[in-house]
């Protein structure tokens, strides 16, 4: 029984007779974990927000620069040049 309530998602498994104080430091570390949740999920959103406002060579440049690409390399592989690759990275950190 607790291995199939921890395989559906379980964060504590209380046996009879249990401690008021057990119940509610379960209900708080729920309540926790379901906060870090959404925050995590409101900062995916405007990460997804501030993506989509990218123009496609702006998300070009960021593809390469999220490989660990150096400006003047990501110049040489996009054919343009390296302050045209740093314009389009300070976009990216302005948005």
């Amino acid at each position: 029984m607790t291995v199939n309530a921890m395989k559906s998602s379980a964060v504590e498994f209380l046996t009879k007779p249990f401690r008021d104080q057990d119940l509610l430091d379960a209900i708080h570390q729920v309540l926790d974990r379901d906060r870090i949740a959404r925050q995590q999920q409101s900062e995916l959103g405007e990460l997804r927000k501030h993506y989509e406002s990218l123009t496609p060579r702006e998300r070009e440049v960021m593809a390469l620069v999220v490989s660990g690409m150096l400006n003047k390399q990501i110049a040489f592989e996009l054919g343009t040049s390296e302050i045209t690759v740093t314009r389009a990275r300070d976009a990216e950190d302005a948005g």
